[in-house]
């Protein structure tokens, strides 16, 4: 199967994803490149996440750091759906969730990230849920 690097081919894109403005689809897609490129030096790549989604009324949240640019319906990030975790994300499930009312997954419009990912993972491993 051959993929291709949408990041690669242009330098912005529309988000696929109405809980993703294009500002911010596009700044996970460098990330993307970004962690590919220091992944094939062996070395780490840890920005801070873009955006945080939360489902209200619920301990659910989400914060996202990169898209894959081969694969943009995944991302890389914290969740917390009852436990947090480092990991890939379906952007397409959580669509498919908003899409049919049965989840009103919102995005906190007043997150600013100040450390990397990985000190949110590590706090929220100590506190038992993202804290931001």
């Amino acid at each position: 199967m051959s993929t291709t690097c949408i990041a690669c081919s242009a330098s912005s894109h529309s988000s696929p994803f109405p809980f993703l403005t294009d500002e911010q689809f596009n700044r996970l897609l460098a990330n993307g490149v970004s962690a590919q490129h220091h992944e094939a030096r062996g070395e780490l790549f840890d920005p801070h996440p873009v955006v945080k989604l939360y489902v209200p009324g619920s301990g659910a949240t989400w914060l996202l750091s990169a898209v894959d640019p081969r694969a943009p319906g995944i991302a890389f990030g914290l969740a917390d759906l009852g436990f947090p975790e480092v990991g890939y994300i379906s952007l397409e499930e959580l669509e498919e969730v908003r899409a049919s009312g049965r989840v009103p997954l919102e995005q906190d419009q007043g997150f600013r990230p100040v450390k990397p990912l990985s000190e949110y993972a590590r706090d929220a491993r100590r506190a038992g849920r993202i804290v931001t």
